[in-house]
């Protein structure tokens, strides 16, 4: 029981930074834009995608670059489904949209969605799974903690539930290195 009160609350420490308003977010009193990263960040996904994939796809590791809003993103692979997703290190597990769930195939009722913690909006509600595989490049992690967010989750968290069981996660300037070597 204390494991899993644990568990969502990291989730909830990353779900939360998602929904209060920061610099360049919806609500922000600076001006910006507001875009989310979805949209804002799509012509970099494809860039980053492309640059350095090559050689980091045979050594077991992977490359990504500090984006604008100060955080990392990583295309991955959600069960075979292209999942764009921002590298969460504080929440104990992946945590997709209910599009992203879909799109990996996931499936839930309405009466499987439950309280799972709460974060600056209120209770978060989600459904606890299993990821049959996640992957980015050729770091695949199979049997993978996640949860379901139906609603309010902007972009999909990569968490500690694959996060840490690679062996190696560091950040050095405006780069995150990935390893399982």
């Amino acid at each position: 029981m204390v494991g899993r009160l644990a568990l969502f609350a990291a989730l909830i420490l990353g779900f939360t930074y998602l929904v209060v308003p920061r610099e360049g977010s919806p609500g922000d009193p600076s001006g910006n834009d507001g875009q989310s990263p979805h949209i804002a960040h799509e012509a970099e996904r494809v860039d980053s995608a492309e640059s350095g994939a090559n050689a980091a796809w045979f050594s077991g590791d992977q490359t990504l670059a500090r984006r604008g809003d100060g955080h990392f993103y990583a295309t991955t692979s959600v069960n075979g489904a292209s999942t764009y997703m921002l590298v969460d290190t504080g929440a104990s597990v992946i945590a997709l949209t209910g599009d992203d769930a879909r799109a990996a195939g996931l499936y839930w009722n309405e009466s499987d969605v439950r309280p799972i913690g709460r974060g600056a909006s209120g209770t978060v509600y989600g459904v606890p799974t299993r990821l049959d595989e996640v992957a980015i490049g050729d770091l695949t992690q199979r049997n993978v903690d996640a949860v379901i967010v139906p609603n309010g989750l902007d972009v999909s968290l990569l968490g500690q539930s694959y996060l840490g069981r690679l062996n190696r996660v560091e950040i050095s300037g405006d780069t995150m290195q990935l390893s399982s070597s």
